[in-house]
């Protein structure tokens, strides 16, 4: 019995960032940083269950936990060498990803999600830029909030099904909303003027290469739909700046990662009043 993605307490930009994937999978996925016990993994397994059906046949999505240090044939799937060598035929042995799709040449339309604890280190450069967004969570400090987490998951845990049962209107809600998003997202074009501001935010911020831009693009993007907009205004651009461009700055030595939000919220004021 899976936690319901709706019954979870605060974390509000961890949820968006899950549910502007869900709309529109050109995001790149997201890279969850944050103390353990913050409710990343039961986010990420209670999303599959608000995604529509996969096109191929009518199989629920699932998720799929990706060791960190799969290969690459691991993940795609490879030929059976020991089927090969001893009957002479060829076999394909699916990867991991097959556990994602139903079908055997699985085109495997996936949403790619890492969590993880700053404890642990910090990832390469080239690594966190392969995740199109980033958040870091964190406990509750609200003592409010903390006792309702504390109430739900008490409730969980007595009553799954009735629990579950609570909150089966918000995630049919949620989950209509999502379809109405990735209905109204191809109706939504980037205009010049939004493409030159993305642009410039980027420059600003001292961002390497064009990906940046692009994320920012499709987030915008995802984020007017998730609004019901049918154009990108501000307020989509500045959601999208700091989901995609966090884990991509430069930082000089020792500098804490609390800065780099008021980095970019300076830089995204001066490019859209300017």
């Amino acid at each position: 019995m899976l936690y319901p993605f709706t019954a979870i307490v605060g974390q509000d930009e961890m949820k968006l960032a899950l549910l502007l994937n869900a709309i529109n999978p050109s995001v790149g996925g997201v890279l969850i940083e944050g103390e353990k016990g913050t409710a990343k993994s039961t986010a990420v397994r209670a999303l599959a269950n608000l995604l529509p059906p996969m096109e191929t046949g009518a199989t629920a999505m699932t998720v799929v936990e990706l060791p960190i240090n799969a290969t690459e044939d691991r993940v795609v799937g490879s030929i059976n060498l020991e089927k090969a060598l001893q009957d002479g035929v060829k076999a394909f042995e699916p990867g991991i990803l097959h556990a994602a799709h139903v079908s055997h040449s699985h085109p495997s339309r996936f949403i790619l999600v890492g969590t993880m604890n700053p404890e642990e280190g910090d990832l390469r450069p080239q690594l966190l830029d392969r995740f199109g967004l980033s958040v870091m969570v964190y406990g509750e400090h609200d003592p409010a909030q903390r006792m309702e987490v504390i109430k739900r998951r008490l409730a969980f845990g007595n009553n799954p099904d009735g629990f579950v049962a609570s909150y089966a209107e918000s995630e049919r809600a949620l989950h209509e909303r999502l379809l109405q998003a990735r209905e109204l997202l191809p109706s939504i074009i980037p205009t010049d003027e939004v493409l030159l501001k993305i642009a410039s935010i980027s420059i600003g911020v001292g961002v390497d290469g064009h990906r940046p831009d692009i994320t920012m693009m499709h987030t915008a993007r995802a984020h007017a739909a998730f609004h019901g907009r049918h154009q990108i205004t501000e307020s989509d651009l500045k959601i999208a700046a700091r989901l995609a461009l966090k884990h991509r700055l430069r930082r000089l030595p020792f500098e804490e990662q609390g800065h780099d939000e008021d980095r970019i919220d300076t830089v995204v004021t001066a490019v859209l009043e300017g």
